[in-house]
């Protein structure tokens, strides 16, 4: 149930201009998309608050808004890992870093774990690759979500996030998954991606 006497949320403003080979207008259109999320996430909670109000929680309504919710909210955070680890000239991932050092323990290479990643995202389909951290081990690996709501590890956090739904990459690319991949890793923030690792 959403939080009483919680404010909405607010869309963060992510400023992403001159990314290389993903257009302003790319973005543009992706970002209209993440504001869908984070509205629907504040009509959602507005409407299960109300419902809550007037005790109707044993209804199939507020049922399927509250499974509704975990799409919504899911899609909303996992678009502002997305935006938040782009950045036009982002610096190579040092091979001295923190999360460098992580890869290599965990995949064998930073090589082998790019390799990995770069394969979940070219599965046939729709959805999100993330490279999670079991938060209990530290450990970290890959993972494929169709929909933003199933298959997420309980608990982990998401460290690299890739959205592989057509939304992501059609305006510059049609069906060319393989060229947004390449594009997509050649704005990754590896500074914001390390913060990310605990």
């Amino acid at each position: 149930m959403a939080m009483l006497g919680q404010g909405p949320y607010k869309a963060k403003d992510f400023v992403l201009r001159g990314l290389t080979g993903l257009s302003d207008k790319q973005i543009d259109v992706h970002l209209g998309l993440y504001r869908g999320y984070v509205n629907n996430v504040n009509l959602l909670n507005e409407r299960l608050a109300d419902l809550f109000k007037q005790g109707k929680t044993a209804t199939p309504e507020y049922a399927e808004l509250t499974r509704r919710l975990g799409f919504e909210y899911d899609g909303m955070i996992l678009h502002e890992y997305y935006f938040g680890h782009l950045r036009s000239g982002a610096p190579q991932l040092s091979p001295s870093s923190r999360l460098s050092q992580s890869l290599q323990q965990c995949f064998g290479s930073v090589e082998n774990w790019l390799a990995d990643f770069r394969t979940i995202g070219s599965m046939r389909g729709v959805g999100w690759a993330v490279l999670f951290q079991d938060p209990v081990t530290g450990w970290l690996s890959n993972h494929w979500l169709t929909l933003h709501h199933e298959g997420v590890p309980a608990g982990f956090k998401p460290i690299v996030v890739m959205d592989i739904w057509e939304h992501a990459f059609m305006v510059d690319y049609g069906l060319k998954r393989a060229d947004y991949i390449e594009a997509f890793f050649k704005n990754i923030n590896w500074t914001a991606v390390e913060s990310r690792v605990k």
